[in-house]
């Protein structure tokens, strides 16, 4: 049943759809949340409601990057002011959150919801000096110092998934 609210949100949620959006869109670009929006979709990417692991939502405006207009000299003719980010939103959302907590590593993240102008995406992150993190057997890994900054190096889901590793 839950998973099947998610598939056409705006439909399925109506009124609260609206609401949470006009919510959202009033709040930071990053915000860390108590619990997810959508746990069994934060569960079955990594997430356990114990210490060490933290949700955010995040913010991500839609759309192409605008380059300043040409001014002065002629115009060439391929001279473009729009050009797409070469990532996706999530992946660009989940930087951002990256950069609002350096302490924390991304594990995964998924939707939310959107608008004409934005993205919203939750994230899951981890404290890898947690020991809660450190002696859970499926996370432990994180805490290894080669999967520091990972999300920068394009390691999440997202990242392999632009640069085409994943099936």
């Amino acid at each position: 049943m839950r998973s099947n609210v998610w598939k056409k949100p705006r439909e399925s949620l109506g009124e609260i759809w609206k609401q949470r959006l006009v919510q959202w869109r009033k709040e930071s670009v990053v915000k860390k949340l108590d619990k997810p929006t959508r746990p069994d979709r934060a569960r079955s990417l990594g997430y356990k409601a114990k210490q060490g692991f933290v949700v955010a939502r995040v913010r991500v405006r839609k759309g192409k990057r605008k380059r300043p207009k040409f001014k002065g000299g002629r115009v060439p003719k391929k001279m473009g002011r729009f050009f797409p980010a070469g990532k996706s939103n999530k992946l660009i959302g989940e930087e951002k959150t990256a950069r609002k907590f350096p302490n924390l590593e991304i594990l995964n993240s998924y939707y939310v919801g959107e608008d004409g102008q934005c993205e919203w995406f939750e994230v899951v992150l981890l404290d890898p000096k947690n020991p809660n993190v450190s002696k859970d057997k499926e996370r432990r890994w994180i805490s290894d110092k080669q999967h520091k900054g990972r999300v920068f190096r394009s390691l999440t889901s997202s990242g392999k998934k632009i640069r085409g590793l994943r099936k």
